[in-house]
């Protein structure tokens, strides 16, 4: 027999012998607490907490619905319970949407069903309570997240601009070679760090941010992109081939596509090889009513067959000489998602890959 005196069980009934039976079947094995009197009833509930309030339908003050659904507003995780010797089916319906019960016991009661009641009813409380703890922790947790991600995108990436501001100006002084090279180390580490910021901010914004649909100017969001791009590495080196429809009236959201395009052309960028004498990206647009493709491809160090799939998991780098943080294209594939879109890559090692996206057209 499950004996538990942190299971708390009130029951208000206008009969006495009612009561004192209640008392003495479950008094040893549960805290119990009993009353003919609502009033009391409420007042125990305040005070005792109790996880489990039984009540008789029909008594003379007040009935056991409207008992209850005093109960349920006072604590919607109190399981209630409804004694009745009535089966009336407009009374049970009135007291499943007024009282919001647990269940119906028949008088006379069967003690064992009532036992299994308690103990029932106290699991189900005791797992709302666990699912409101941990609502309650990540309620917690999220606010601590926004404070990181508002110190991510200010506290850390001012002192890198500022480191970065110094360096600029060193240029603008005569350097011997070995100086030039130190402060060339800074700059690309400085860029790297700032690069990687950027992308837990791009990854955090992405997953809490609602769409706001534009129509898009699509040859101007690829210049903007590339102007952003042109400080980094490699960029003067870089041939680019564009072919980009106009696409009227296409619409979608512009911060996540702006998301898919940088860090798949950035990616291009970065991920070149050393040997060729042109690094080329090339940048395709092609658009109809209902859609529009996007490719992406380079002639760079291209991606084994055993890593394409495992690029689009976080922090997953299928080069590990290479700078990139893992976290570009899982945003990618994120932001995708959100534009009910899709990616598709072909790549052969040493020669390049080709990214291709697919977005529909959200146009109303």
């Amino acid at each position: 027999m499950i004996v538990d005196k942190n299971i708390r069980v009130l029951y208000l009934d206008d009969e006495p012998s009612n009561l004192n039976s209640f008392r003495a079947a479950f008094r040893r094995q549960f805290t119990v607490y009993v009353t003919d009197n609502p009033d009391d009833a409420l007042e125990l509930v305040r005070e005792k907490r109790p996880q489990l309030v039984f009540s008789d339908q029909r008594m003379p003050e007040v009935n056991g619905t409207d008992f209850l659904r005093t109960v349920h507003e006072l604590d919607s995780n109190t399981i209630r319970v409804l004694i009745t010797a009535y089966t009336d089916a407009a009374e049970i319906i009135n007291a499943i949407n007024r009282g919001r019960i647990y269940r119906f016991i028949s008088k006379p009661w069967n003690e064992e069903e009532l036992r299994q009641t308690i103990i029932n009813g106290y699991e189900i409380h005791s797992t709302r309570r666990k699912l409101e703890e941990k609502v309650e922790e990540l309620e917690k947790t999220n606010e601590e997240l926004n404070k990181f991600i508002y110190s991510a995108s200010h506290d850390l990436r001012a002192p890198l601009m500022s480191i970065l501001g110094v360096v600029k100006l060193s240029e603008l002084d005569p350097l011997d070679e070995g100086a030039r090279n130190l402060f060339q180390l800074i700059e690309n580490s400085v860029m790297r760090m700032d690069a990687f910021i950027s992308s837990i901010i791009e990854y955090y914004q992405n997953t809490r941010s609602e769409k706001e649909l534009k129509e898009i100017d699509f040859r101007g969001l690829v210049d903007e992109i590339l102007g952003n791009l042109k400080f980094f590495e490699g960029a003067r080196e870089m041939q680019y081939d564009l072919r980009i429809d106009t696409c009227p009236g296409f619409v979608t959201d512009l911060f996540r596509l702006r998301i898919v395009l940088s860090n798949l052309i950035s990616n291009a960028m970065k991920f070149n090889r050393l040997d060729p004498k042109e690094h080329r990206v090339g940048i395709e647009i092609i658009c109809n009513e209902s859609e529009v493709k996007l490719k992406v491809e380079d002639n760079g160090l291209g991606i084994a067959e055993d890593q394409r799939e495992l690029v689009f998991n976080i922090f997953h780098r299928a080069d590990a000489k290479k700078s990139g943080s893992g976290i570009g294209l899982y945003i990618v594939k994120e932001a995708l998602e959100k534009l009910n879109g899709s990616i598709e890559l072909e790549s052969i090692p040493n020669q390049g890959s080709t990214f291709s996206c697919t977005i529909p057209n959200l146009k109303k």
